[in-house]
């Protein structure tokens, strides 16, 4: 039985949703996108938002004309709806924008190297390498391990912040993994972090766009420190992130990037800062794109976070029941429905690599999904049980079949009728693999 119906009023919130797209037998259908934890398409409200402000749109914070003005009060009023947004203290924090999440967290990298450069950050062994590599390249690292399943060992941070004795300075986590979805416990991480005089950042990537975030919570200890998150995984274009946390750590440190912008004042010999984030926020910015995410930002307080994790819980569960109902299908992770996790669904094919698996998708019923390591080799390295032979073999071998998975992922407005389509083309992709 199809489902889809109830799906159709969010259907008719996002663009290009029924575009038609060839198979490759040349026959038109409908594109399937399961692949919203890298993109998700843009919602109507953002675009039209963004074609009626183009008229007005002007260079800002350089002028005083009407055009100009109009533009710089639209994009310092966004702040404050960013804030609320993810409930953080807009006395105490400030929002800065930056290209995406992988932007963000190197900026901030750039500044902690600056401050506290001889300290430790403590990462996690699921991280996406955008919450790793930037801080491999400055700092002392270790990380957090993962169990069998994937998840974190909070066990594990605990014994990693005791034993360092008060020299990590910055825990990262994700607040959802982007391989399998898990929803880290960040409130009970801070304030383990807290209690060990460490800061958190939180990798908002995958969290941000399907369940609500309190960055400020009623008790200090639990609160988030510093949040990064991207718009178009949440319904807006490419080209806009977002940076949150105190507005005393961006005061204390240079900005990594300088230039038009940044400063109050520049004489022959010396320079003077801006204030944050006017500091941290160099050339001409993104107009634009903060029009964008604001505006979907709208959309998503109008139809509720909690609304969209349930209606998208619902579909990842439907799926998942119908999957483990296949043969030959390997699961990554908890499979327990109750499990606490964004849509997103990793599995294999057993006996066909994971590209061959997402090709046949394509190929044979226009399904997007993604496959391979997802940014997070060690992470996926691990829910394959990789040997470090293997390992080691890929490091020279990578133009081989190299390991990975494939991962479904789900959005708002994706449809019961459409998993239906996926089952019945992986049980001829499994029926004809030989």
């Amino acid at each position: 039985m199809s489902h889809s119906e109830t799906f159709f009023d969010y259907r008719d919130l996002i663009t290009g949703v029924d575009t038609k797209i060839p198979l490759k037998n040349g026959k038109l259908v409908p594109a399937i996108n399961f692949d919203n934890a890298a993109t998700t398409p843009p919602f109507n409200y953002v675009i039209e938002k963004i074609n009626s402000f183009l008229p007005y749109y002007s260079s800002i914070h350089r002028g005083n004309g009407f055009k100009s003005k109009l533009s710089s009060d639209a994009y310092e009023m966004s702040r404050d709806i960013v804030c609320n947004f993810v409930h953080c203290d807009p006395q105490k924090n400030t929002v800065i924008y930056v290209n995406n999440t992988t932007g963000a967290i190197n900026k901030l990298s750039y500044i902690f190297n600056n401050l506290y450069k001889n300290s430790i950050i403590l990462s996690t062994r699921m991280e996406h390498h955008s919450n790793d590599l930037p801080w491999r390249s400055k700092f002392k690292m270790d990380y957090v391990e993962v169990d069998e399943l994937g998840k974190l060992k909070l066990s594990d941070l605990k014994y990693k912040l005791k034993k360092h004795h008060g020299k990590v300075k910055l825990v990262c986590v994700a607040g959802a993994s982007n391989v399998t979805g898990y929803k880290n416990p960040i409130y009970t991480i801070a304030k383990i972090a807290h209690h060990y005089g460490a800061e958190i950042l939180v990798d908002g990537a995958q969290l941000v766009p399907h369940y609500p975030i309190y960055m400020q919570q009623k008790s200090k200890e639990e609160s988030i420190d510093y949040l990064a998150f991207s718009a178009h995984k949440m319904y807006a274009p490419f080209g806009i992130g977002v940076l949150i946390g105190p507005k005393n750590t961006f005061s204390n440190a240079p900005p990594e990037y300088s230039g038009g912008g940044t400063i109050k004042v520049v004489t022959d010999n010396s320079v003077l800062w801006d204030d944050p984030p006017g500091k941290n926020e160099a050339g001409t910015p993104n107009v634009l794109g903060v029009t964008a995410l604001v505006s979907s930002i709208k959309v998503l307080n109008k139809l509720s976070l909690n609304s969209i994790d349930k209606r998208e819980s619902d579909i990842y569960n439907y799926t998942l029941n119908k999957m483990l109902q296949l043969p030959d299908i390997t699961i990554y992770g908890d499979t327990n429905p109750g499990c606490d996790k964004v849509a997103i669904l990793p599995f294999n094919i057993k006996g066909l690599h994971h590209e061959t698996t997402a090709k046949l998708l394509s190929d044979l019923s226009g399904i997007s999904v993604r496959s391979g390591c997802f940014c997070a080799h060690p992470y996926v390295q691990r829910l394959l049980e990789l040997s470090p032979e293997e390992i080691n073999y890929f490091k020279t071998h990578f133009n081989n079949f190299r390991p990975g998975i494939v991962r479904l992922s789900f959005g708002l407005y994706n449809t019961y009728n459409e998993v239906d389509i996926l089952i019945d083309t992986l049980k001829k992709i499994i029926k004809n693999k030989k």
